[in-house]
């Protein structure tokens, strides 16, 4: 071998040894990994698991909207944290939307963004608190841990007029739904797993009384079906009213395959959620993970790695926001 060529090869070998270290030192250039944070905010995962923890045993409920908020963010657009955008002066959020009926606790993401400002100013992102605090609360419901990567970066704009594309609504068909999911790399394996994040938390009234009046949908358990007409008593109930269901009653608070088992029993909350298990694309996934929650939690942990790292922002692409609900220019003139 000739010097010159045996020297290339020595200085390709060299920078592929640096080059892990080159992406830790100078995690910007790079895309997701894991760890991000390890050298320029080394308790940062930790702070936002212990928030995460503090503010499940004050409000249990936090822990389902730590799992809807990944999917409103990634699933439209980006995971950028474009969905924690307040309306302000010429951008409208993307909470206006109908799409964003019943959602809560956005306010206790910035109890989380707080923490971590006091801890490492300007340096952890609304996304990546999104994607962590969604991963903790999986495991505080039971789930599977999730190896979920970070560097994501936030939005410096909000995609009001491109929510309804992208969120199906609770009449939408199961073809709709596997195609939004498609849209994003998730295959339908991915997407049954992932819709077995309605075995946790309730739906309200207003999204599924179609089903009940005038006649009840012959699909539903007609046992099901006098339980949903018992907490939802009125055809026409307002959508201020607190009244609302559960698809998984036996343990509903715990992500489980309890949901596939009760979709074969016809006990389908939403009418995605019953086609589900007839469609013939997707029931033989709905039998597998209704017999075997160890390939639920493994089908579960992979779809929702994947919906995490949907086209995020990263390197230079849009900025750390100091406060998750504004641009950096308007939280600094609050």
């Amino acid at each position: 071998m000739a010097a010159k060529e045996h020297h290339h090869l020595l200085s390709s070998s060299f920078f592929f040894l640096l080059l892990p270290l080159f992406l830790q030192f100078y995690p910007g250039e790079s895309q997701l990994q894991l760890n991000y944070y390890a050298r320029s905010c080394p308790k940062a995962e930790e702070i936002i698991k212990q928030q995460v923890i503090n503010l499940y045993n004050k409000h249990r409920n936090t822990a389902v909207s730590w799992v809807r908020n990944l999917f409103h963010d990634c699933v439209v657009k980006s995971c950028d944290a474009s969905f924690l955008l307040k309306t302000v002066k010429g951008m409208e959020s993307e909470q206006a939307s109908e799409r964003s009926f019943g959602m809560i606790n956005f306010k206790y993401v910035n109890t989380i963004k707080d923490a971590l400002e006091n801890e490492c100013p300007m340096t952890v992102s609304c996304a990546d608190i999104v994607a962590l605090s969604a991963r903790d609360g999986i495991e505080m419901l039971g789930g599977p841990h999730i190896e979920m990567k970070t560097g994501r970066r936030d939005s410096k704009k909000s995609y009001f007029t491109e929510v309804e594309n992208f969120i199906p609504n609770h009449n939408d068909s199961i073809s709709k739904v596997l195609s939004v999911f498609q849209s994003i790399g998730i295959d339908v394996e991915g997407t049954v797993a992932l819709l077995g994040a309605h075995s946790v938390g309730s739906f309200h009234c207003v999204n599924l009384v179609h089903r009940l009046y005038p006649t009840v949908d012959p699909t539903l358990n007609p046992a099901y079906a006098e339980y949903l007409k018992g907490r939802c008593p009125t055809p026409n109930p307002s959508p201020k009213a607190v009244l609302y269901a559960r698809n998984d009653r036996e343990t509903p608070m715990i992500l489980d395959n309890s949901y596939y088992k009760n979709l074969l029993n016809n006990k389908g909350l939403l009418i995605v959620d019953q086609e589900l298990a007839s469609d013939p694309r997707t029931a033989p996934f709905v039998e597998k993970m209704a017999a075997d929650n160890g390939y639920f939690r493994k089908q579960f942990s992979r779809a929702m790695a994947l919906l995490s790292e949907n086209n995020p922002l990263t390197g230079d692409q849009g900025e750390i926001r100091k406060d998750c609900r504004y641009v950096n220019h308007f939280s600094y003139v609050k």
